[in-house]
């Protein structure tokens, strides 16, 4: 349906290129003289995929294909991995995020509870309302995150619904801090004040009796639909770690606020995104591996490695805002540390 809002399946489909079609966007002038990136092998093995939604010349509001992310998760991000503990921090200049869990569950970690947010995010800003529905079948959920549904003790289902019970179990704090203006603000949330999830990840267990669905607490419902992020769902859905999916929503958020350049020094990028490298440089090398794939699927940013960091060059945005939305998010800034609307509250 035109203008809706859909998640689809995950698989790209290939289209061709025909005689007069528009030209491709120019290639990014990123350079990577500094970096090795992966075997040929899997580079051309995704490469196919990321062709495949490039050829696709309809655009992403057209496709029905437009999500959104709170802007506190874009600022700063989930663990990638299991960080093996209750408490996680990400900090991004003045802002800080903090995750406690509870110690029996764990905190969320990788690619399912990002899809997951960008699911609950975007039916927020579609449907204006904080009550989400998920369905009654868990594996058509599955695949509506792009997620094909495989069963076993390591399979996608029960993997994806121990993530859901450890994103709904933790709580989450946002923190503006502000030595020079004397200023400290917070506020701490849960993703959902309500959930019932009828699925049973067993085979053989079909569609529930009832549907599963979530009730996004205040705070959290606020921060989706008053300054949300828009995104690609067919890029999201084709990104395969969550450091690549962190990186595209990041530059996707960057772009639609940078005037001019900027350099974010590789210090505070590993606090953003990843500080549990033993040394800078080991950082830098896989910021910089992740993000060639995620140029493949964006390559009109405008950005350099340079020796003090990752410069920036105003860029076209990958997902224009449209009218109805809020362009609080999108603001002209140059610095990383305008604080989330929660925590400005």
């Amino acid at each position: 349906m035109a203008g809706k809002t859909a998640w689809k399946s995950a698989t790209p489909q290939l289209s061709l290129v025909l005689p007069g079609a528009p030209p491709r966007a120019p290639a990014s002038q990123f350079h990577f003289t500094d970096v090795e990136i992966g075997s040929r092998k899997s580079r051309r093995a995704g490469s196919l995929i990321r062709q495949a939604l490039y050829l696709d010349q309809e655009d992403a509001y057209a496709a029905g294909e437009v999500g959104f992310l709170a802007r506190a998760l874009v600022q700063a991000t989930l663990p990638h991995s299991d960080p093996k503990a209750n408490e996680f921090v990400r900090r991004n200049g003045h802002f800080t995020l903090s995750i406690l869990a509870p110690t029996d569950v764990g905190l969320p970690f990788g690619r399912y509870p990002r899809l997951v947010l960008a699911y609950l995010t975007t039916e927020a800003v579609r449907r204006k309302s904080p009550d989400i529905e998920l369905g009654s079948h868990f594996s058509h959920f599955c695949a509506a995150l792009g997620i094909p549904p495989t069963t076993g003790p390591r399979g996608s289902l029960p993997m994806l619904r121990e993530q859901l019970q450890r994103l709904f179990a933790s709580t989450f704090q946002c923190i503006f801090h502000d030595e020079s203006q004397g200023r400290h603000t917070g506020d701490g949330f849960l993703i959902a004040e309500k959930r019932e999830l009828w699925w049973d990840p067993r085979p053989g267990n079909g569609e529930a009796a009832w549907g599963s669905h979530v009730l996004l607490s205040d705070r959290f419902f606020r921060e989706a639909t008053e300054a949300p992020v828009p995104l690609d769902l067919r890029i999201l859905r084709a990104l395969r770690s969550p450091f690549e999916i962190d990186i595209y929503v990041w530059l996707t958020w960057r772009f639609f606020r940078l005037r001019r350049p900027v350099t974010i020094p590789w210090a505070s990028l590993a606090l953003q995104f990843g500080s549990r490298y033993s040394h800078p440089r080991h950082f830098k090398k896989k910021f910089l591996g992740y993000l060639r794939s995620v140029i493949d699927y964006y390559p009109e940013v405008r950005l350099e490695s340079v020796s003090g960091g990752l410069l920036l060059r105003p860029s076209l945005t990958h997902v224009a805002p449209r009218h109805g939305h809020s362009q609080e998010a999108v603001k002209p800034c140059d610095s990383d540390e305008a604080p989330s609307s929660l925590a400005s509250r």
